[in-house]
């Protein structure tokens, strides 16, 4: 006799979870998209008199992803660059995973910033130029390919679109092998507000599409995370041949990866680190030729990610941790930097649900036992039905 899993929920009351989902557990990389995770680094448990990375269990999750046909996008917010881990904890990360990489047969992509440099002391373009060398240096020097990603220094010492085509002119004519552009709009960090040297998003798409038709051959793609699936559409159309968009679109990601028809968008996602094995599953249907299969798979994934990114975006990594830990993909709940408690329990248990609904609590059982603990937990008391 089958016996039903339950776990008492703020908001929810009993709730009864679903039976374990049957995705399968590895996959080759998908034929017809190129697909990249963005993906989480762990911390040590609290109480260590840390506040590091645990390299077992991130790069651990690292191999998971591979194994299901994932590129990995290190080093990029997701891993906290901006929230928690400085430059030389990222200049170890980019080397660990690029080892392990190879190890995997496993295709990385690492983010290039400029966050060595002080921005209180207001960097001008010269050193922000020379920051990007920096990292470039390193990233390509590990086998990796380049994610050139936004720059709060850039946005902060450029005055207006003039300044992000001359700089990024030197550097993509500096590059070795084709990079991945990034923009990032302001709901994943304000600090990049008015990228591209406009707050008017049309007139700075117009400023990326001059960029990138004039270093088409040393442009890989542009990641794009605007949360505004018409906008990267028409970004999509507008692109010289061969250059690819990855989608950062966590809301909309179903259907800019199906495509009109025409053209599709590849994927450098956020999400994939928590929705990774029905998210393999559609893609492989979707190289079948079965879209009604792709959709039952990936649509039901939808609510978890719009919750997960819900307002304060940037917090989405809190989710993502949350989602790993229950999973049974890390030993413990939390992020470097304290940020565990940047989600309240309530929107937490609405997470519970919507993996539960999603298929993506692996193990319902470990799951369950992981919620009622956190649910105990001193932090999570103090903020049921106090915060948003």
């Amino acid at each position: 006799m089958t016996v039903t899993i339950t776990v008492e929920l703020p908001g929810e009351g009993r709730y009864p979870l679903g039976e374990a989902p049957s995705w399968p557990d590895s996959s080759p990389p998908p034929r017809q998209r190129r697909v990249y995770a963005a993906a989480h680094v762990v911390a040590r448990p609290a109480g260590d008199g840390t506040n590091a990375v645990d390299w077992d269990e991130t790069m651990a999750f690292r191999h998971h992803l591979w194994r299901l046909g994932f590129g990995v996008a290190d080093a990029m917010d997701t891993a906290q660059r901006g929230m928690g881990i400085d430059w030389p904890t990222t200049t170890e990360l980019i080397r660990r995973s690029a080892a392990e990489a190879k190890s995997a047969g496993g295709a990385l992509a690492c983010g290039v910033n400029t966050d060595q440099l002080d921005l209180d002391s207001k960097p001008g373009l010269a050193e922000v130029l020379e920051a990007y060398r920096q990292q470039l240096e390193l990233v390509e020097g590990a086998g990796a390919t380049v994610v050139l990603m936004a720059s709060r220094a850039l946005a902060a010492a450029a005055n207006g679109p003039e300044d992000y085509l001359s700089l990024y002119d030197t550097l993509l004519t500096e590059v070795r092998q084709p990079v991945i552009l990034h923009w990032l709009g302001a709901a994943f960090d304000p600090a990049l507000t008015g990228y591209w040297g406009d707050t008017d998003l049309d007139s700075a798409a117009d400023t990326v599409i001059e960029l990138i038709t004039a270093h088409a051959a040393k442009v890989d793609g542009i990641k794009v995370s605007l949360l505004d699936k018409d906008r990267e559409i028409d970004l999509r159309r507008r692109l010289p041949a061969g250059v690819r968009l990855y989608t950062g679109d966590d809301f909309n990601y179903p259907e800019l990866i199906l495509g009109d028809g025409t053209r599709h968008s590849d994927a450098l996602l956020g999400i994939f680190d928590g929705i990774a094995r029905p998210a393999a599953a559609a893609l492989a249907r979707l190289d079948d030729g079965d879209t009604d299969g792709y959709l039952a798979a990936i649509e039901p994934t939808v609510p978890l990610a719009r919750h997960i990114f819900q307002a304060p975006t940037f917090h989405y990594k809190t989710g993502l941790a949350f989602l790993a830990w229950l999973n049974g993909q890390q030993s413990h709940f939390r992020l470097i930097g304290g940020y565990e408690t940047a989600r309240d329990a309530d929107h937490l248990a609405k997470l519970f649900v919507l993996a539960d609904r999603a298929g993506v609590l692996a193990d319902p059982e470990l799951a369950a036992r992981r919620m009622a603990e956190y649910l105990a937990s001193p932090d999570a008391v103090r903020s049921i039905g106090v915060q948003s």
